[in-house]
C-alpha cells in the first residue's frame, strides 16, 4: 500500500495532553487507520514554546523520531534536550512531555505500538 500525501489530514491541536500552545498531527495512515498494534502513526509539528504536556503510556510504547529541530522531553521527571536523529522510548508505565524550546519548529514522527 502506497498512501499520497495529499490524502494525509493534518489536524490542529491545542493544549495536548495539557501541554503549552498548539501543534499539527497529521495522520500518516491517510485515514485508513493505525497498522495492528498501533495505536497512532503520525508527524507531529510543534512550533517554538509549544508542547505536548507530561502523560504515560501503561499497555504500549510510544517512540518520537526527531527529524528537525530541538526540544526538551521529561523522561520520567529528568529534562533532557533531543534533537535531529535521536529517539525517544517511552513504555512500560513510564511518563513524559516534549516541549520545543528552540527557534524554528519541531518535526518528529510519533508511533505509540500497542501490546
Amino acid at each position: 500500500m502506497i498512501i499520497r500525501r495529499a490524502s494525509m489530514k493534518g489536524e490542529l491541536k491545542t493544549a495536548l495532553r495539557g501541554g503549552p500552545g498548539s501543534l499539527t498531527m497529521t495522520d500518516l495512515t491517510g485515514g485508513k487507520g493505525p497498522c495492528k498494534n498501533c495505536r497512532l502513526v503520525s508527524e507531529v509539528l510543534i512550533p517554538p514554546g509549544a508542547g505536548i504536556g507530561h502523560h504515560d503510556h501503561q499497555t504500549e510504547t510510544e517512540y518520537y523520531i526527531m527529524l528537525q529541530g530541538t526540544a526538551v522531553v521529561n523522561d520520567n521527571g529528568k529534562d533532557l534536550s533531543v534533537g535531529p536523529g535521536d529517539v525517544v522510548i517511552t513504555g512500560d508505565g513510564a511518563a513524559h512531555s516534549i516541549t520545543n524550546t528552540g527557534t524554528e519548529p519541531v518535526k518528529m514522527i510519533a508511533v505509540i505500538v500497542t501490546y
